[in-house]
């Protein structure tokens, strides 16, 4: 087959095909709901990335926006044959133009049948949330440690901000009231186990039992040893669910399985960052993303005719995903459950 342009600097190949029929298609079922994608107009942005931010952090390199028309035509290529719906959401970022980045995303969500987080900043009071909840298809907010405040040189000036910082109570009564969705990327260098992050977690959960409340990214447990040091806190908070985009690491993804069983985990990509190509590594509390472009965190190449066998980071990790569940013995209806039941049983 020839390349299918994709998104970026990125195809879809025969490579990808291969792996595809290979590893996925017997497996994926035949609805997939992408609980965690990011669809940004590319002309909403009102603050260029510059190299200096590149530099900083390897999302800034690759996480250029993908308007809705481009999504869909991804999600077509990369889910052949499947039926696809997604809860879609803006770039969390001061960048952006968040008003009218949400007031897009609503028309186009409407238009396609997708449903819709709205982005939210912590000092937009009550009001202002509640008029982005009544319109149709949304069901709750994405909020984010970057929309406190802006710092052009930065995106982590509030990385170490308090949960509450940037989701205020008032704005979770008002969600609890409403039995909204909430997927709260967790704040903090030290992830989803630092201390403070478990209990606000805790207190967010017993005070505003409402909200139905997704960590994004296993709370950005990308390593095994992150992981076991996190996870297992959490088993006991039954309201709690967790979504698994950008988890590549299939040990991760066994012990979150094992720990809240798969009636707690949801299915989500985190594209368009995961149509990068190439495979992640894992050492310790760290890991190393590998890839085919020279990308200034690619500092690491592997041998061209390694590199050449690379597929999406979206499909390694939805191999890995089934690694875990196979190694689980998880049943079909299990498997359906992530990839679709669970979030049709949040949204209601």
């Amino acid at each position: 087959m020839d390349p299918i342009p994709l998104y970026h600097v990125w195809q879809y190949t025969e490579v990808d095909r291969r792996f595809w029929e290979e590893h996925l298609e017997s497996w994926v079922p035949a609805s997939v709901f992408d609980a965690h994608t990011h669809v940004n107009e590319p002309e909403l942005r009102v603050e260029a990335m510059t190299d200096a931010k590149r530099r900083q952090y390897w999302v800034n390199e690759v996480g250029e926006p993908i308007g809705a028309a481009a999504a869909e035509r991804c999600h077509g290529v990369v889910f052949p044959g499947r039926e696809l719906c997604c809860l879609a959401f803006g770039f969390p970022m001061l960048e952006y133009d968040v008003e009218r980045s949400n007031a897009r995303l609503q028309q186009e969500c409407v238009r396609r049948g997708w449903y819709r987080l709205a982005v939210v900043r912590p000092q937009w009071p009550a009001e202002k949330v509640a008029a982005e909840l009544d319109q149709p298809n949304v069901v709750g907010v994405k909020v984010y440690y970057a929309l406190i405040g802006h710092d052009p040189a930065t995106r982590d000036k509030y990385l170490e901000a308090s949960i509450f910082d940037f989701l205020p109570p008032y704005q979770l009564a008002l969600l609890s009231e409403r039995c909204s969705w909430v997927t709260l990327h967790v704040p903090r260098s030290g992830r989803l186990g630092h201390p403070e992050n478990l209990a606000e977690i805790r207190t967010l959960c017993r005070r505003y039992p409402g909200v139905k409340l997704v960590i994004a990214h296993l709370g950005r447990s990308y390593t095994l040893a992150q992981a076991e040091e996190s996870l297992p806190l959490l088993a006991d908070q039954e309201r709690l669910f967790f979504d698994v985009s950008a988890v590549l690491n299939p040990d991760v993804l066994r012990l979150a399985l094992a720990t809240f069983g798969p009636e707690r985990i949801l299915y989500g990509t985190d594209n368009p960052i995961m149509y990068m190509r190439g495979r992640q590594q894992w050492r310790d509390r760290q890991y190393v993303n590998r890839t085919d472009y020279p990308f200034h965190f690619n500092r690491e190449r592997e041998a061209p005719e390694v590199e050449a066998g690379y597929t999406l980071y979206m499909y390694e990790a939805l191999r890995a995903l089934r690694e875990a569940c196979d190694g689980l013995g998880l049943g079909r209806d299990q498997v359906e459950a992530i990839f679709h039941g669970n979030a049709r049983r949040l949204i209601g």
